[in-house]
């Protein structure tokens, strides 16, 4: 597939890197310097200039091109791209648009403008933000199936009960129907089988009901309900979202920032929210506003060391409380969760190529069991996707047992067209639309059929 990228920030580098492994990718950037190290590191093409641009665009190949993404640092520019595509012929467009004014007017882009998708990326992480309050006990939190079935990543601590017990013993003693789909074990990927041993220190990935999961971690006596107090650091467009968000889930919610002009506008705009002026590194106003009876602490300021500090001192000032920190840079993300500092890590990037690669690679399948949800786990190594089942495949009512799947696959859950969700064992059938949630190492797969030998 030809696809142009507009925009080398880290969302367009990052798509560069994945894309560009199966498909003929050209990058725009108006950084020369930029563009050369690029096409230096990948197997791709570059062009020099505004990729809103007519006359750049040709020089890219757009009359040729499948598929534009504009990644620009503007909402304008990459609206703009993305119109000059779409009368150049290009079937599809997606464009990054982070500005909140514009969210009304995304239908009408995408009817009017001819978009095929638009991503927000602030909030997409202010949305995984709030799936992690509501499952305290996990470190990241994502759905399947319309959120019927959920996938929940969880680190086991040195204490744990969990500690050197072999998976085909744990589901016979818990009586929970969930599956341990993948294991991340110093550096090592693992999709386990029934005899695999589990090791404090695993970061592990399960995959059940939410009402499953939560049985599973009162099992382990972890368990922690929902948020229903938050404090927030940072007064920014991801603070907008996810307060919205949360006050919705009926959470009481406290925004804390120096800026007061900021705080001014966000409680004139969510005026069930406490806005305070302050500086959200003092560890004294934090106790001053109860950090220790809070039952979360999140921070997203525009600097990831400063947030990183906050999360870890907000640890440290309440035993409880869930806290979570945005960091963009990836060294950074590698550093905090190699050792444990912060119970979550959310990176508004890494949501928003998410998100786009998974509209790609249903792209390149037309037929009816594409995929629907894409996840990636443990730094992109297992993805976790999730098919639908077509009208008539050739492997509907066979028992699993007698289908010869890929190595390094493993089917962690199928949803029925009932909603009914299904763990699934050798017996276990599928059926015609029904969803599928498939966890491998195989990062290629674009179709149900590609997992069966």
């Amino acid at each position: 597939m030809r696809i142009i990228i507009a925009g080398a920030g880290k969302v367009g580098l990052e798509l560069t890197r994945q894309l560009s492994v199966e498909n003929e990718v050209t990058i725009i950037d108006e950084n020369a310097q930029l563009i050369e190290n690029i096409i230096n590191i990948y197997d791709v093409m570059g062009v020099c200039g505004n990729g809103a641009s007519y006359e750049v665009q040709m020089e890219a190949g757009g009359d040729r091109a499948d598929l534009l993404i504009a990644t620009t640092s503007s909402d304008e520019i990459n609206i703009l791209a993305c119109l000059v595509a779409k009368k150049m012929g290009v079937q599809h467009t997606i464009a990054r648009i982070r500005n909140p004014e514009y969210e009304k007017q995304l239908r009408f882009m995408r009817e009017e403008l001819g978009l095929s998708m638009s991503i927000n990326p602030e909030k997409a992480a202010a949305r995984e933000i709030a799936r992690v309050l509501r499952f305290p006990a996990a470190m990241k939190v994502e759905t399947f199936s319309k959120g019927r079935l959920e996938l929940v990543e969880y680190r086991v601590p040195e204490d744990s009960t969990l500690n050197g017990v072999q998976l085909l013993n744990l589901y016979k003693s818990l009586r929970v129907r969930v599956l341990i789909c993948a294991v991340s074990r110093k550096g090592e990927t693992i999709i386990p089988s029934g005899d695999f041993v589990l090791q404090a220190g695993d970061k592990v990935y399960l995959t059940s009901s939410s009402d499953q999961l939560a049985q599973f971690f009162r099992h382990l006596g972890v368990f922690r309900g929902k948020a229903t107090s938050v404090m927030i650091v940072g007064a920014s467009k991801i603070c907008y979202y996810l307060t919205s968000e949360l006050l919705d889930m009926g959470m009481s919610v406290k925004v804390i920032d120096q800026n007061e002009a900021r705080c001014i506008h966000l409680g004139e705009r969510l005026p069930r929210a406490l806005v305070i002026v302050g500086d959200g590194t003092d560890s004294e106003l934090l106790r001053e506003e109860g950090i220790d009876r809070t039952d979360a602490f999140v921070a997203i300021t525009g600097i990831d060391e400063a947030n990183i500090l906050m999360a870890m001192s907000a640890a440290k000032q309440t035993a409880n409380c869930k806290v979570v920190a945005k960091i963009n840079r990836k060294s950074l993300v590698d550093l905090v969760s190699n050792e444990h500092m912060i119970d979550s890590v959310v990176s508004a990037g890494s949501v928003t190529t998410e998100l786009i690669v998974q509209y790609v690679r249903a792209m390149q399948s037309a037929s009816g069991d594409q995929i629907k949800t894409l996840h990636r786990l443990v730094d992109g190594a297992v993805e976790a996707l999730e098919f639908g089942v077509g009208a008539n495949p050739p492997f509907a009512g066979v028992p699993l047992k007698d289908l010869r799947l890929k190595s390094g696959i493993l089917l962690a859950g199928i949803v029925r067209r009932n909603g009914k969700i299904v763990i699934p064992s050798g017996s276990d059938v599928l059926n015609p639309y029904d969803d599928v949630i498939v966890v491998t190492t195989r990062t290629t797969l674009q179709k149900i059929g590609d997992i069966f030998q």
